[in-house]
């Protein structure tokens, strides 16, 4: 999930156009076509291949300009290349085994230090938890002793931090029961909820920047799957939920798929898509739709169109950051697959 500006999420998603689909597809009443299980099953299986494969070869991509997934030379500050904790988290939805030298590789990059921001902290306990690391008792980097990231997250103010970075927060904060929130804490899941839920616009949306003229199905999405995965009973909380869920409705394209808006028009893409859908499957009540339609004016249910994407190799169309790309996508359909169970993927044990 996105962290950054606008700026990097356009980057991530620029020129992505809704490329050639698959002919399988099954209709339904409407004639908007779906995504049939034996296509769904072809193109995730390529498309978790080249998933997989990234982490194995320690690549952002498999082709073309490439760089070190999990690297402290070429990421210092970080220790990793952006969109690393949507990979992973994804990758253990579908159930993959991290190795030990995987797991290695991970600990002994990631940089946690004074300069890292609440967003650093997210990523980090989502990454360390869907491999199996312990957050609450890891050694950063260069460090001479183990710290709690779980706690020192509960440590930084929420009070400037925007939607997306609230969303990442509050995600990484109730991926597990056993986090406990710390006494001399800033904040709290209820705050939090809370103060993400106050964020939203006047058109139901959320806005990277907090202006309704930016709200964006991202940032939309972000907060939906954030708000769900936090189980609150607040009423201002599920109140919240449905008005978002119908920025969605309102603002899928003709084509089934998401997109952001640059220069006056949507611009459809995977990764917007995928974002959909992850927030679409955070309600059993909504999961139908990201494989169904909102409206008979739908060429293709979300899933459907997202899946179109996915190329023979299991990378994804245009993607200027396959990263990003395959790694959006592959959560999106472990996200997917989860909620027909009726779990979440962001719940890890």
């Amino acid at each position: 999930m996105k962290l950054s500006s606008k700026l990097l999420m356009i980057s991530a998603s620029t020129l992505l156009g809704f490329g050639s689909v698959a002919p399988a597809f099954t209709a339904n009443a409407a004639s908007v076509k779906t995504a049939s299980r034996s296509y769904q099953n072809r193109q995730i299986k390529v498309n978790y291949r080249y998933a997989k494969n990234m982490v194995i070869k320690n690549k952002t991509g498999l082709s073309g300009k490439t760089t070190a997934l999990f690297s402290r030379k070429a990421n210092p500050t970080t220790g990793a290349t952006g969109g690393y904790a949507d990979l992973l988290v994804g990758l253990k939805g579908w159930g993959y085994k991290f190795t030990t030298t995987q797991k290695k590789r991970i600990a002994s990059s990631l940089v946690i230090n004074s300069k890292s921001t609440a967003a650093d902290y997210a990523n980090a306990i989502q990454g360390l938890k869907a491999v199996g690391l312990n957050p609450t008792k890891f050694k950063p980097a260069g460090a001479k002793k183990a710290v709690n990231l779980v706690s020192s997250l509960y440590r930084q103010s929420m009070s400037k931090q925007t939607p997306n970075v609230k969303s990442q927060v509050l995600l990484a904060l109730t991926m597990s029961s056993t986090f406990k929130r710390p006494s001399n804490a800033k904040f709290s899941i209820t705050s939090l909820a809370k103060s993400l839920v106050a964020d939203q616009q006047s058109n139901n949306g959320w806005a990277y920047n907090n202006t309704a003229a930016s709200v964006d199905s991202d940032t939309t999405s972000m907060a939906i799957t954030a708000l769900a995965h936090s189980k609150s009973s607040l009423s201002a909380v599920k109140s919240a939920l449905s008005k978002g869920q119908a920025y969605l409705k309102a603002n899928v394209t003709p084509s089934g798929a998401y997109g952001y808006v640059f220069n006056g028009k949507t611009v459809a893409n995977a990764n917007s898509t995928a974002e959909a859908i992850i927030a679409l499957s955070s309600k059993q009540a909504t999961v139908k739709y990201a494989n169904g339609y909102f409206t008979t004016k739908q060429a293709a249910s979300p899933l459907r169109a997202m899946l179109g994407y996915v190329n023979k190799t299991g990378s994804i169309k245009g993607a200027t950051s396959q990263l990003i790309g395959v790694g959006q996508v592959n959560l999106a359909t472990a996200a997917y697959r989860q909620a027909l169970k009726g779990h979440s993927v962001y719940t890890i044990k």
